[in-house]
């Protein structure tokens, strides 16, 4: 992780609010706590070289590997969100996703397949998804890609700004890879979930599945959504399940016609803490 990416991630919230006399303390500081946090950080690791002495991993179920590697997709993690310098040792609750998703990709577990995640964070979930889908790609977006700490063959860390449509454009659309399955658990902001999705579905094999995590952040949480905007992603889906119109300055109209026409189902699913929906293309 870079200065710049700590700085962003832990105190550049803390700077926009704070008056000038605290602005200096926190800018005099915060390369002093990342000097402190760099000997806290995950080390790197090689996946092709870890799988040889834990070739095992491969014939578990997604939930056991997302604890394993401690993705908040399992039913409980040590949070990794807080400073790499904070005591991690007591597990907690985590959004229990890995279940449900299991029951969906099973079957696919043997495939060669091309999976991106939008917002990967350290990467745990790609690990998990590694082992998991031992035969896959797995891809990670995320705009700090720095803090990354997987290594493999069949891994692809890049950066992508999902509140920005040129560079979904520019950063996913343009290496012309076709996915079988795209999570997206980036910002969560209203914003960022509408562009993801309605932007990357033409990428989206038929027979693909499309993720979208924490869907009701917006719905929730005021700091999810800019000027109080609607409608959310969510609203935006349950309008469509009932065959009703909707608007999103954010969705142009081929590309609302585009998945009108080729979505196949749209499923609401409720974690351990908050809700993600399922979206089968045809």
């Amino acid at each position: 992780m870079k200065l710049r990416t700590f700085y962003r991630i832990y105190y550049r919230h803390r700077v926009k609010k704070a008056s000038i006399i605290l602005k200096i303390y926190l800018l005099i500081i915060i390369p002093l706590k990342y000097f402190i946090n760099f000997f806290y950080l995950p080390q790197k690791k090689d996946l092709d070289i870890f799988s040889k002495n834990h070739a095992h991993l491969f014939n578990k179920d997604l939930n056991f590997l997302c604890e394993f590697f401690n993705s908040d997709k399992g039913e409980k993690f040590k949070n990794q969100y807080d400073k790499p310098s904070k005591d991690k040792k007591e597990e907690v609750v985590s959004h229990g996703y890995a279940k449900i998703y299991e029951k969906y990709f099973y079957k696919y577990k043997e495939k060669r397949l091309n999976i991106i995640e939008l917002g990967s964070f350290y990467g745990n979930a790609s690990a998990a998804f590694f082992f998991f889908f031992k035969n896959s790609q797995i891809y990670s977006a995320d705009i700090n890609p720095d803090m990354y700490i997987y290594r493999s063959k069949r891994l692809k860390n890049f950066f992508t700004d999902t509140s920005s449509r040129s560079s979904i454009e520019n950063d996913i659309i343009k290496k012309n890879v076709k996915f079988d399955l795209i999570i997206e658990d980036a910002s969560h902001m209203l914003k960022d979930q509408i562009l993801s999705l309605f932007i990357l579905f033409k990428i989206l094999k038929p027979g693909g599945y499309f993720i979208i995590e924490e869907i009701d952040f917006p719905e929730k949480r005021e700091d999810m959504r800019v000027n109080q905007e609607f409608p959310d992603l969510k609203t935006i889906l349950k309008k469509i399940n009932n065959k009703e119109n909707f608007e999103s300055k954010y969705i142009k109209q081929d590309e609302k016609n585009y998945f009108l026409n080729n979505v196949d189902f749209i499923k609401f699913y409720r974690g351990n803490i908050n809700e993600f929906a399922i979206v089968k293309k045809k």
